[in-house]
């Protein structure tokens, strides 16, 4: 015998839309208003102030019969800007010239003969190469350590490996890596240190989106978050040997009545 379905109720089409206060809809709209606002303006406000910075730093050093707003009667925002841009540009054009980089040279021996000076560029520049050089390291790997007890993890960033004579102080012959732990919300501040590569969960997530995850304090998760999770557990469980959990499947049988 076939089922009975019991019947279906009708909709109540009288309380299908509660009524909203018109103080409710003006603080959704409010709120709205400001989601939409809010970036754009902390975006414009962002640029006009890197502009107006530039401007500030480069047009002093212009001379005056050189620039525009002599013969204009108002100022001309970025034009600054565009003059450092070409400029830094031209500076390197020249230096990959054989001239240009004797006169780099020149200038790195007189900075390394600068008692204090020396340090502070040769750190800088070291800092510079990594991060701007095309064949750079930067932070490429996002990793997952027990910090700060075993059983809580972190979201790390990894660095280069560690140089032949700190792998030497720590454990000859091992691999060890450099790993930046960030803060939030402000991921700029964080602890470095290094851990062997064992101890460190890879996870497939970009370093854009892990930075996000930090600044938010998990609020703003990455793209598709349930795989991105599923992942994370997925490399959790294979650092401690443990197997996956096997889905077991719901079937529904009809029942005769």
């Amino acid at each position: 015998m076939a089922p009975t379905l019991p019947p279906s109720p009708e909709p109540d089409l009288a309380g299908a839309r509660p009524r909203v206060s018109a103080r409710g809809r003006l603080r959704t709209y409010f709120l709205t208003g400001i989601i939409v606002s809010g970036p754009l303006a902390i975006t414009i406000y962002i640029t006009w102030w890197f502009i107006s910075l530039i401007d500030g730093w480069v047009k002093p050093l212009v001379p005056a019969s050189y620039l525009p707003d002599h013969y204009l009667p108002f100022s001309i925002p970025g034009l600054g800007l565009v003059i450092a841009f070409v400029a830094v540009t031209l500076l390197g054009f020249l230096t990959a010239n054989l001239v240009g980089r004797s006169v780099v040279e020149f200038g790195e021996v007189l900075l390394a003969r600068t008692p204090v000076i020396s340090g502070l560029y040769k750190g800088l520049r070291q800092i510079f190469e990594t991060l701007f050089s095309a064949n750079g390291t930067s932070f490429r790997t996002v990793g997952l350590v027990e910090f700060p007890v075993k059983g809580t993890w972190s979201v790390v960033f990894l660095s280069a490996p560690a140089a032949p004579d700190v792998q030497n102080a720590l454990a000859p012959g091992g691999d060890h890596v450099g790993v930046f732990l960030p803060c939030a919300p402000n991921p700029t501040t964080g602890f470095f240190f290094y851990l062997p590569r064992a101890d460190i969960v890879e996870v497939a997530m970009s370093v854009d989106d892990a930075a996000k995850l930090v600044m938010s304090a998990g609020v703003i998760q990455p793209d598709d978050p349930q795989a991105k999770l599923q992942a994370m557990a997925a490399s959790v469980r294979t650092a401690h040997g443990e197997a996956a959990p096997v889905a077991a499947k719901a079937i529904a049988t009809p029942v005769d009545a």
